[in-house]
């Protein structure tokens, strides 16, 4: 199944989740091995939307809030490093909106 293409990734998200350093669950550092850093936040952006043109997201599980589902996939940075990483997806129940929620990389991939 393909997500939407109006799926939102939030600016907020991927300058002061994403690509800010932080005490846990930094995610700054891995990125950071492909070139991405604030300057770069809409090349990373526009490579994670790719990612729901390219790959079908799998569901994962329903919650409360809304059906989770999940993409894999790779991105190739700045500095011309490859990535293999997962993204996390939500569709909401109440709005319908599906949103970006977060990727780590994909560790099943070496």
């Amino acid at each position: 199944m393909k997500l939407p293409l109006d799926t939102i990734i939030s600016e907020e998200k991927l300058r002061e989740y994403l690509l800010t350093r932080r005490n846990e669950d930094d995610k700054s550092g891995f990125l950071a091995l492909a070139g991405y850093d604030l300057t770069f936040w809409h090349l990373l952006e526009t490579d994670i939307r790719q990612l729901i043109h390219d790959q079908d997201a799998e569901l994962l599980r329903k919650t409360p809030y809304g059906e989770m589902y999940k993409i894999t996939g790779r991105l190739i940075g700045p500095n011309g490093r490859a990535l293999n990483i997962v993204t996390i997806w939500i569709t909401l129940s109440e709005t319908g909106e599906t949103r970006f929620v977060t990727l780590f990389p994909n560790k099943e991939i070496s």
